[in-house]
């Protein structure tokens, strides 16, 4: 009679511990900290006029900001599909990850590059596609800023803060559309340049890296020429922004105060291009800042535009947390569940 197994043990991965201890400090320090210093508890008062009916309207528009940002990523990994439910997942997960890692972007990536690979999608495609939609992404948000900053200026006039993030996007723009044509038109002065750099680093080996120049330009070329492809893209990154946007205003409503959409825009683009500082995780405490000091001069009385701000950022950048965690955690299972058996006698179940 074979002995039984022994059950094994669950280990909490490291990454899900990262992300509920320091989530775990942040939070505390946000709404128990920080409100001592705004007076935010001697406004809670304003809690019993909210509506819930609005509050679900907020929840509403950023789930459709969460889920365009899905259907992004689904369009630059085109046409490898990992599936929607899949996409959904390692998004929250890296979500997850760079609401509580300065600079968070980076591991974010790396997590969402990796599972995307064992999810069957191309490594080129799959590092062309991820920094296409961090960039892109960042590139239509710069665009949105810019247009609402042309149409505020007249009517508000030009304050001097706005200056260094339109300078901020200028060069993001210069550098986005020139490493375009730099790779697509003058891909030999490109592969000459890159390899010349690999020959004196060790670790790199200068026809793989032209090899892999070759291949972005390719990726590059396939979505210029997909029009549609490149348009869904643009269309998916302006949503996700735009109903982003829109769940903040739906609270600042909330509290009693109807605000300017073109006013709302340009602070919500000076948060967010501010934000792309790595200084804290996500922007955490830039956004609070900036948002709160923009749209007070707006017209947003300062006790409203407190609450406003940080209801808006539980359910911007708090709530996605423990949902990317647990989204993470499926994937390690789906993971662990996938993975042959480790005696070979067969193949483990698939979920």
């Amino acid at each position: 009679m074979p002995e039984p197994s022994p059950r094994k043990r669950f280990t909490m991965p490291r990454e899900i511990r990262i992300i509920l201890s320091v989530g775990l400090l942040v939070f505390v320090f946000e709404y128990f900290v920080l409100p001592q210093f705004a007076s935010a508890r001697q406004r809670l008062n304003l809690l019993s006029s909210l509506n819930p009916f609005v509050v679900a309207l907020a929840v509403v528009f950023e789930m459709a900001a969460i889920y365009s940002y899905v259907e992004l990523t689904r369009t630059v990994l085109y046409p490898y599909s990992p599936g929607r439910f899949n996409t959904l997942r390692v998004n929250l997960a890296g979500l997850a990850i760079s609401h509580v890692v300065p600079g968070g972007t980076a591991p974010a990536g790396a997590l969402s590059y990796r599972i995307f690979n064992e999810l069957g999608v191309p490594k080129e495609t799959n590092a062309f596609g991820l920094a296409t939609q961090g960039t892109g992404s960042a590139v239509v948000l710069n665009l949105i800023f810019w247009v609402a900053l042309v149409i505020s200026i007249p009517l508000r006039g030009f304050n001097p803060s706005y200056g260094f993030a339109a300078l901020a996007g200028v060069f993001l723009l210069a550098a986005f559309f020139g490493t375009l044509v730099l790779l697509t038109r003058g891909q030999r002065h490109a592969d000459a340049w890159l390899r010349a750099i690999a020959a004196r680093i060790p670790a790199l080996d200068p026809d793989k890296v032209s090899a892999l120049l070759e291949k972005v330009a390719e990726r590059i070329k396939v979505l210029i020429a997909n029009r549609r492809t490149l348009w869904w893209a643009f269309t998916w990154a302006g949503l996700n922004w735009l109903f982003d946007a829109t769940c903040l205003w739906v609270f600042i409503w909330a509290f009693g105060h109807v605000m300017s959409p073109i006013d709302l825009l340009v602070a919500y683009g000076l948060a967010n291009v501010l934000a792309a500082i790595p200084l804290t995780p996500a922007g955490l405490g830039v956004v609070e800042g900036v948002l709160i000091g923009t749209i007070v001069p707006f017209g947003v009385p300062h006790s409203q535009a407190i609450m406003a701000v940080l209801a808006y950022r539980l359910v911007n950048f708090w709530i996605p947390i423990p949902i990317g965690g647990a989204a993470y955690a499926s994937l390690q299972w789906r993971r662990e569940v996938s993975a042959p058996p480790a005696n070979g006698n067969g193949p483990a179940s698939a979920v």
